[in-house]
């Protein structure tokens, strides 16, 4: 276990004072603030942040048949609802709570318009560059890509963004996956990666005096309240949007299509009976949202079974960490966050509530196919035209990059960048017939 030699130095109480070093060294303009206070304020004031609010998070806006539910969670809403959830433990476990939000506020920036399948389709476009991944994107947003300070290149001396130069235990905590493309502890060909190869000189500062491949405890705490937030609120958006029917969840053959992607995307290697019983626990519960019509009072019911949700998977996340790391405080390398089984398989039920109900559905998967379409496009396009098309910020980096590979990359970063709204908009004028 890594263990500071000055295990409560001169950070934030539980912290060392390397955790609150950052990669270029500024001094405070409000003395008092704390530097994980001033790491969330960077965070909530970001450009990056603000894009979330036009990147669907599952149920894309305006598709409900109510008028009373035209506004389902996006990317920022989900992100703002992770940091609530994830300050709460991370305060409850003895950490510091500004620095656990500052992960889950940080944790989804990277991600391209279309959520996960525009991820995927813009992999395939990043193929000449070491391919892509939102949280190494994330990574990249916060210590290049997003401009708030900048330092002087040592060979020309112009000047170098080092993007929201968070402090190390912020950006670590933002790190869900610590290794690069192919450097999966356990599973080399996992496609989960934290870092790309020339973002390398600050991910090894990052990292400095850190375990090989393992997450600090805010990192793990985010990660966990990532799961609650989007678990919970994506079953509450299905509902809401008339796509699930409580009463399906009774019925057998819904609930072995329900088990069967839950075992496969979720609890891999969990067993049927495990997950019957892991929903059978939820359905049984008096606050359990049953027979919900979109009523006034049937609206409460279900934002009241959201909150017992959170708090059953969160208390019961604090009793068994408290139960093996003991009292006191609980920071960085000193302690790893314990999730029951029995609530983890919970929270993987409900995710595949979720996709079965509402991501499968047969209209999405032309939605779907379209998205990766834009992007695949987008790629060709930029491609063959680029600068044009290319944001200003974007331009300059594309004027410096070094070769394909570099240029390739900097496109690759202008479309992640992209909202839902902008990507179809640039696609549009990129592929609109020359007039005349």
């Amino acid at each position: 276990m890594f263990v500071s030699e000055e295990p409560w130095g001169p950070g934030p109480q539980g912290y060392h004072a390397s955790d609150v070093e950052r990669w270029a060294p500024e001094p405070d303009k409000r003395p008092g603030r704390t530097a994980f206070q001033r790491d969330r304020g960077r965070v909530l004031h970001s450009a990056a942040l603000r894009r979330l609010a036009g990147k669907t998070q599952v149920v894309t806006p305006g598709t409900s048949p109510h008028s009373w539910d035209a506004t389902p969670r996006t990317r920022l809403t989900h992100s703002l609802e992770c940091a609530q959830i994830g300050r709460e433990l991370g305060a409850a476990l003895g950490g510091d709570p500004d620095l656990v939000e500052v992960a889950c506020l940080a944790h989804d920036l990277g991600h391209p318009p279309f959520g996960h399948n525009g991820e995927r389709a813009l992999h395939e476009v990043a193929a000449g560059c070491g391919g892509f991944e939102g949280n190494a994107q994330s990574l990249r947003l916060l210590t290049r890509l997003e401009p708030k300070r900048f330092i002087a290149d040592q060979e020309t001396g112009e000047p170098v963004s080092v993007g929201l130069n968070l402090t190390r235990a912020a950006l670590d905590a933002a790190t869900k996956y610590p290794w690069p493309r192919g450097g999966h502890p356990t599973d080399p060909a996992s496609g989960k990666f934290g870092v790309y190869e020339d973002d390398m000189p600050v991910f090894r500062w990052v990292r400095q005096g850190a375990p090989a491949g393992r997450t600090c405890f805010e990192a793990q705490i985010m990660d966990w309240a990532d799961d609650v937030a989007y678990s919970v609120h994506d079953v509450e958006d299905g509902l809401h949007a008339g796509h699930l029917d409580p009463a399906c969840l009774l019925a057998e053959p819904e609930r072995r299509e329900v088990f069967a992607v839950a075992a496969h995307r979720y609890a891999p290697g969990a067993d049927p009976e495990e997950l019957a019983e892991a929903l059978d626990r939820l359905l049984d519960q008096e606050w359990w949202p049953h027979g919900y019509d979109g009523t006034a009072v049937a609206q409460a019911r279900l934002k009241d079974a959201t909150s017992q949700l959170i708090g059953r998977f969160c208390l019961a996340a604090e009793a068994a960490t408290r139960a093996v790391w003991g009292t006191g405080r609980l920071t960085r390398y000193r302690a790893d966050l314990v999730v029951p089984r029995a609530t983890r398989l919970e929270c993987a039920v409900l995710k595949a509530v979720a996709d079965r109900y509402v991501m499968q559905r047969e209209d999405q998967e032309l939605i779907r196919a379209e998205q990766r379409v834009i992007i695949a496009e987008l790629g060709e396009r930029l491609v063959a035209r680029a600068p044009d098309g290319l944001d200003p910020q974007f331009r300059t980096l594309y004027a410096r990059a070094g070769g394909d590979a570099e240029r390739l990359r900097v496109i690759v970063d202008q479309i992640a960048s992209l909202t839902d709204a902008s990507a179809r908009s640039l696609h549009a004028r990129l592929t609109r017939p020359p007039s005349g």
